[in-house]
C-alpha cells in the first residue's frame, strides 16, 4: 500500500520535462480553483522548491496542499512558513491546507503543544484547514481506539478554531475495515463533531475500499469540504494514473459536489509513467475542462 510514511522512489520519474506556460496546458476556470496536493512531487520539492512551486503554478493549478513540515526545524524543506508563504504569494498561488503529522498530539500522553506548532505553520500560510493525513496503526486497532481518536479530533479541532482554523482528516482504505457492525470511518463521522470536524474525501482510496463517494455525501452532507482527486489504472488498481485516465467515473462524483460541501479540488497523484510536470498539467486541464462544467 502507497502512504505517506514512506517515499517511494519511482522509476522513470526523471524524463524530459514539459515546458508549460501560464495559461497554455491548464487555462483558468471560469468557477472553482483546482489545486494540487504537494507529496504529488515529493521526490523533486526538496531539490529547487522555488522551482517546483513556479511550475506548479504554470502547470495551472491556483492552490496548494501542503506537506512536509519539521516541527523540530519549523520550516517546510528548509523554508520557514512565512518565507514559503512568500514564495506561494510570488507565484499568485494559496495554500487552503496542509498535511500535519499528529502522532504526538494523538498519543495518550500527548500535549497541546505538539499540535500548536503545526497550527502555528498552517496559520502563517494562510491555510483555512489543518489536515491529519494518515493514523498510524498503533493507534487504530480497535473500535475504541477509533472513539478515542475521534475525542482526539474534537479536542484538536477546538484548539484549531481558537487560531482561525478548522480541522479535517484525509482517509485511506483501512478506515473501512471492518470492526464488528462498524468501521472506523463510520466512528469517526459518528463521534466527531460536524461543525468542528471536516473531511477531506480521497477519492482513490474511497473507491478501492469497494465504497461510493456519492453514496457517503448523501449520508453525510456537507461534511466532505476536500477532495483528493486521483484516477485508478485501469489494469492495475493499486496505480494512480492521470484524471480522466483511469477507471473513476469523475463526471457521477462532480455531478453530485453540492452534496459534498466540497470548497477545495485537490489533485494527488502518487506514482507516474509520465514526467510528472506534464502529469500534473494533464490531470488539471481535464479537470477543469471536463469536470468542472458538470459540477452541481
Amino acid at each position: 500500500m502507497i502512504n505517506r510514511r514512506n517515499f517511494l522512489q519511482q522509476a522513470g520519474m526523471l524524463g524530459l520535462a514539459l515546458a508549460v506556460k501560464p495559461g497554455f496546458a491548464c487555462s483558468k476556470p471560469a468557477g472553482h480553483p483546482v489545486g494540487l496536493q504537494l507529496y504529488t512531487l515529493r521526490e523533486q520539492i526538496g531539490k529547487d522548491p522555488k522551482q517546483v512551486i513556479a511550475r506548479i503554478a504554470e502547470a495551472g493549478y491556483q492552490e496548494l496542499e501542503m506537506f512536509g513540515f519539521n516541527p523540530q526545524r519549523n520550516s517546510f524543506f528548509g523554508i520557514a512558513p512565512k518565507a514559503f508563504k512568500e514564495i506561494l504569494d510570488s507565484n499568485q498561488l494559496t495554500s487552503p491546507s496542509g498535511h500535519y503529522g499528529l502522532d504526538l498530539f494523538l498519543a495518550p500522553e500527548g500535549k497541546e503543544d505538539d499540535l500548536k506548532v503545526n497550527i502555528e505553520a498552517g496559520a502563517a500560510l494562510g491555510h483555512s484547514y489543518l489536515t491529519v493525513p494518515y493514523l498510524d496503526d498503533r493507534f487504530r486497532r480497535s473500535a475504541d481506539d477509533y472513539k478515542r481518536i475521534a475525542e482526539r479530533f474534537n479536542k484538536a479541532a477546538e484548539l484549531c478554531k481558537s487560531s482561525g482554523l478548522q480541522f479535517a482528516y484525509h482517509n485511506h482504505a483501512f478506515e473501512f475495515e471492518k470492526m464488528g457492525t462498524t468501521t472506523g470511518y463510520d466512528i469517526l463521522l459518528k463521534e466527531t463533531d460536524p461543525d468542528l470536524v471536516k473531511f477531506e474525501m480521497d477519492i482513490y482510496w474511497v473507491v478501492r475500499a469497494g465504497k461510493d463517494p456519492v453514496d457517503m455525501f448523501r449520508k453525510h452532507k456537507g461534511r466532505f469540504v476536500m477532495w483528493h482527486v486521483k484516477d485508478m489504472d485501469r489494469q492495475k488498481h493499486e496505480l494512480n494514473t492521470e484524471v480522466g485516465s483511469g477507471s473513476i467515473d469523475f463526471r457521477k462524483i462532480f455531478q453530485s459536489a453540492k452534496l459534498s460541501g466540497v470548497k477545495h479540488i485537490l489533485v494527488e497523484q502518487e506514482n507516474f509513467s509520465m514526467d510528472p510536470f506534464a502529469s500534473i498539467s494533464q490531470s488539471c486541464r481535464y479537470i477543469k475542462e471536463k469536470l468542472l462544467p458538470v459540477m452541481a
